[in-house]
């Protein structure tokens, strides 16, 4: 992928108003690549079904894609923002329809955004670090599978259907993952719709080869987008298995290098950052 703008490459990354999206937006754009950031903002009601809305993490995803776009026009990049709920069946096919207005065909997808939420099957009103929980119900579930499953799995299906059409033959597909061996107590249904998006991604990475698309997904480290206090600091480092606190950017440095050309035997992989 050319180092200078101008590539004909064009990126649509989900949730890239802050975190890991809003730096791998930027660090795509740095490359040159034409980006379609979109986002849904935190509303007041959904924050009360997380933590305090006065913390940066909620003060974060209560921002539109703005200041981002903005950021990267300014470095010279081509970006555009647009606002889509992900939970609506039909925004994948508007996002693309946008981005191919505004930026042209896109040939890289980056699954980013998600519903978290926090569920549990226990009776405990929080979690080891004091965040609130509540029970599992349908509304948790559906709440978090469709922006982190059926999400994906439709802008996935979007893409293929859209390179299919055009006769494409190059592609990028990265989505974030998240949980262990043991799902993810005290998140269980955003472990559970992570896991259904890896075996969404893996099994593009086998369908989608012959299109000469290329899908892996990135496990990033605990991160701090907002949420890390020192009590998750401290238990980073008493871990046996986690290793960093990752700032956003790093992390997006190696999604933004699975969708490189030095990236072209990369696929069908879980990768994990620690």
């Amino acid at each position: 992928m050319p180092e200078t703008p101008g590539t004909s490459h064009v990126a649509i990354v989900t949730g890239a108003n802050q975190g890991i999206g809003a730096a791998t937006a930027k660090a795509l754009a740095a490359r040159g690549v034409a980006v379609l950031c979109t986002y849904l903002r935190l509303r007041d009601a959904d924050a009360t079904d997380a933590t305090d809305t006065t913390d940066r993490y909620h003060s974060e995803r209560s921002v539109d894609g703005t200041d981002v776009v903005d950021e990267i026009r300014r470095a010279g990049g081509r970006a555009e923002a647009f606002e889509a709920d992900l939970s609506d069946p039909d925004a994948p096919a508007t996002l693309f329809d946008v981005a191919e207005e505004r930026l042209g065909p896109v040939d890289i997808l980056i699954n980013n955004a998600s519903g978290w939420i926090q569920d549990t099957f226990t009776p405990n009103p929080a979690d080891q670090f004091g965040r609130p929980l509540q029970p599992v119900t349908a509304h948790t579930w559906s709440r978090q599978f469709s922006v982190d499953a059926m999400a994906p799995a439709l802008l996935i299906g979007e893409m293929a259907r859209r390179h299919r059409a055009r006769g494409a033959d190059w592609g990028r597909i990265v989505g974030l993952t998240s949980g262990g061996d043991l799902g993810f107590p005290g998140e269980v249904s955003y472990g559970a719709a992570k896991a259904a998006q890896t075996n969404y991604t893996l099994s593009a990475a086998v369908e989608l080869a012959p299109l000469g698309i290329t899908a892996n997904v990135v496990h990033p480290p605990v991160t701090d987008t907002g949420w890390v206090t020192d009590e998750v600091r401290q238990f980073v480092a008493s871990s046996a298995t986690h290793f960093h606190v990752a700032d956003p950017a790093d992390v997006a440095k190696t999604i933004v290098f699975l969708t490189s050309d030095d990236a072209a035997l990369v696929t069908g992989n879980v990768i994990t950052l620690r």
